[in-house]
């Protein structure tokens, strides 16, 4: 039996194309700001973005002075076309080419931000993985934001198959001291013109 390499799966798409040709690339992650604010991130917040290669989610906090980011993602190729596109802008932020499911959290965070990384654990183990890493990473008071394609949303990208999620199936795979704050719907566009359903879920870390 052959174990899927999801490392290599990534590389491979970022190398082969450019950020703005895959199916999730957003101008403007207006969701994810929006949420951000609802969640009482400031300037002096720590964030970490998970699965935020190539987004430009980074690229808008510097821009409003955040200045405690971290940036998780698979892909090496990812990070490096973020780094190259900010700059002297992104010299502050900590790049970290990882697994989410493995990463070793080397301090607690405010805000823990997942778009479109976590639908693609469809195994139960890398999903306790995975939360295992969020609560050791996230200070009790923090929040977790949370944008994967909905119930209704496509069941397979990038060539993989997803996990689709409702607010309810997210408060069940956290577990018990995550409190709902928020959930809302987003059409996402993509670059070729064609619609995926995706929904938002916020929740405060309680204990």
């Amino acid at each position: 039996m052959t174990t899927f390499d999801r490392k290599g799966h990534w590389q491979g798409i970022y190398t082969a194309k450019a950020e703005t040709e895959v199916s999730w690339f957003q101008a403007t992650p207006a969701p994810s700001l929006d949420l951000l604010r609802l969640a009482g991130a400031d300037r002096d917040s720590a964030i970490v973005d998970v699965g935020g290669g190539a987004s430009l989610l980074v690229d808008c906090l510097l821009a409003e002075g955040f200045r405690d980011l971290t940036v998780l993602d698979l892909s090496r190729a990812a990070l490096d076309k973020t780094r190259a596109r900010l700059g002297e802008a992104g010299a502050g932020v900590a790049w970290i080419a990882g697994d989410a499911t493995e990463w070793t959290p080397p301090k607690t965070y405010d805000v823990w931000h997942d778009r479109a990384a976590f639908h693609f654990l469809t195994e139960a183990a890398d999903r306790a993985a995975y939360i295992e890493r969020l609560r050791r990473a996230l200070r009790v008071g923090g929040a977790a934001i949370f944008g994967t394609f909905a119930l209704d949303g496509p069941e397979k990208c990038s060539g993989l198959p997803v996990m689709r999620h409702d607010a309810a199936s997210l408060s069940a795979a956290l577990g018990p001291g995550f409190e709902l704050l928020d959930h809302r719907r987003h059409d996402h566009q993509t670059p070729g013109g064609s619609t995926q359903r995706f929904q938002f879920s916020t929740f405060r870390r309680v204990g």
